[in-house]
């Protein structure tokens, strides 16, 4: 007797309407429900494939928008450190 692997859920490919993105990227915009809603979207089964990528792309840049703040915060502080180092002599 053979086995039957369970089918694969088929994925939501329809493309989204202007009114969709509309209030996705409204929902997006708000300060903690937006990245809330973006990790749930690009890591839920059922999502639309094109919401899914447009949050996975969201939040890869939302990460090096952080990662190149704090190396600004860094080099900013160092350099103002420096300078009132300078300033104690």
């Amino acid at each position: 007797m053979e086995q039957q692997l369970p089918l694969a859920q088929p994925q939501d490919t329809t493309p989204m309407g202007m009114k969709d993105w509309f209030i996705t990227l409204l929902i997006s915009y708000i300060p903690l429900v937006g990245l809330i809603m973006l990790i749930v979207w690009a890591f839920d089964s059922n999502t639309n494939v094109n919401k899914k990528n447009w949050a996975k792309a969201s939040l890869i840049w939302m990460l090096i928008g952080i990662a190149i703040a704090i190396i600004f915060f860094a080099v900013f502080m160092s350099v103002f450190m420096g300078a009132m180092s300078s300033f104690e002599s």
